[in-house]
């Protein structure tokens, strides 16, 4: 297991609760890789959040898949809350940073499992249609997972003492 770094400001450290609640109401962040040339590739990306996983669709191929398989590192970053105080010159922010190893999944079983989740959070409740969609667009896609290792949330700090005084 990889040694992670502390956060700097722990009084603004969210709970793991707290960290995973963001992730599970999210829809969308920023993926990290190592890309082409080893320069940082990120790219915002839906995704669903489920037992310390994350899990992504994407087309066969592209920049994106290269990446995942050339190194299986990554990091995702969601940002729940983003509101400017210009008077303050500050942000009353929000967010979660996961690292841990991403991997297209290979097994039919776990991909169509993982392709019906992703749906599912979308569009809920629309079973017939994502069953029509899975037939016609799974052989075109693939489905990454990313193994949560380590995840930090933080808040500013205005945020972090309005909680305090509630």
């Amino acid at each position: 297991m990889e040694q992670f770094r502390e956060m700097r400001r722990k009084r603004q450290q969210l709970s793991e609760e707290e960290s995973i609640s963001i992730l599970r109401k999210s829809t969308a962040g920023t993926l990290a890789l190592l890309g082409d040339n080893d320069y940082p590739y990120a790219v915002p990306i839906s995704y669903v959040y489920a037992d310390g996983r994350l899990y992504f669709h994407s087309a066969l191929n592209g920049h994106k898949v290269d990446a995942i398989r050339k190194y299986d590192k990554a990091s995702f970053c969601v940002i729940e809350q983003d509101e400017v105080h210009p008077e303050k010159y500050t942000t009353f922010f929000r967010s979660v940073i996961a690292f841990g190893r991403i991997h297209i999944i290979e097994d039919d079983t776990e991909k169509l499992e993982t392709a019906r989740m992703l749906g599912n959070r979308y569009n809920p409740n629309q079973e017939e249609a994502l069953q029509k969609e899975l037939e016609n667009g799974l052989s075109r896609m693939l489905m990454i997972r990313f193994d949560i290792e380590h995840l930090t949330g933080k808040e500013a700090i205005e945020l972090m003492k309005q909680r305090e005084q509630r």
